[in-house]
């Protein structure tokens, strides 16, 4: 099968374009750096005529469109990036797969469940009213949208996926990264981070994770909407307690607030489609995660 990976230098990204060329797939990435990679094109989705010419040279039969700004607080500070590459990101994604007929496998996020405060399986958005919460999620509800008007009018065959919470090793820090990355990177290197007690989350490990995306190509189904998340719902607390434990350092330079604004509280994901569509499955522990993820980012941090 031939492939584009949107986003595929990403911490996703990149661990998809592996397992995809591991199964036998010829795999192309595009992404915003110049890169070594044979299979690579420098594209910015947001700018069309980069989109255009990307898909003038080359024929997918699968499109991964991870490629986007991630994060809250990312599309607070640069939303205006956050809907360039997002909304218009994907509108030209779309523009090509209404005219090249791809398949497409379009990246979502938990962040659209917004204030919903129960299981959230896949159909909550249609039977519930929800409010998307910052920038960053509204932009991904947005996404879908364009991808069911997409459907609708132009019958092109998508499925969308909603990440919960992925993490590990590959996903270099900054303060805007993953939860899990941030806590460990701060406590690696002695600096304070906040927890919010009144958060739970469904945290999933890269590997489990890509496994799962992998499969989509080969047991698609058009019109499909999978969560992706592991099975262990825990509190924010228990996350930075055991990065703690695991580097034998205290909480002097944690603070505890109760709750964070703008951010969902609980996910709590119904994973029962991609377990049954997917073969979806966690076989790595919250604890072996994060252990795994703390001693790939010593490695890589004492590199610079």
């Amino acid at each position: 099968m031939r492939i584009l990976v949107t986003g595929g230098l990403g911490a996703v990204g990149s661990v998809l374009v592996r397992e995809l060329r591991g199964r036998g797939n010829e795999v192309w990435l595009c992404d915003l750096a110049h890169h070594y990679d044979a299979q690579y094109v420098r594209c910015d989705v947001g700018e069309f005529r980069q989109v255009e010419r990307l898909f003038d040279q080359h024929e997918f039969d699968t499109v991964y469109h991870l490629a986007a700004e991630f994060g809250r607080n990312n599309g607070e500070d640069y939303y205006e990036k956050v809907w360039q590459t997002n909304a218009i990101g994907t509108k030209n994604i779309l523009r090509m797969q209404e005219e090249r007929r791809f398949r497409l496998i379009a990246f979502s996020s938990s962040e659209v469940y917004g204030d919903y405060a129960g299981v959230m399986s896949e159909e909550v958005m249609a039977n519930s009213p929800v409010r998307q919460l910052n920038d960053y999620a509204i932009s991904k509800w947005v996404n879908e949208q364009q991808i069911m008007n997409s459907m609708d009018r132009f019958g092109t065959e998508s499925v969308r996926v909603r990440l919960f919470n992925t993490y590990g090793p590959g996903e270099p820090y900054s303060p805007y990264r993953s939860v899990i990355c941030l806590f460990i990177y701060r406590a690696l290197h002695d600096l304070p981070y906040t927890v919010y007690l009144n958060h739970h989350r469904s945290s999933t490990y890269i590997d489990d994770c890509v496994r799962t995306l992998a499969n989509i190509c080969e047991r698609f189904q058009p019109g499909e909407i999978y969560n992706i998340a592991g099975d262990e719902y825990h509190d924010i607390k228990a996350l930075s307690d055991m990065i703690l434990a695991h580097l034998g350092k205290d909480d002097r330079l944690v603070t505890y607030l109760e709750y964070e604004a703008h951010n969902t509280r609980d996910k709590r994901a119904d994973t029962l489609k991609a377990v049954r569509d997917l073969g979806h499955q966690a076989t790595v522990s919250l604890a072996e995660g994060v252990a795994r993820t703390i001693e790939w980012q010593k490695v890589f941090y004492a590199r610079r």
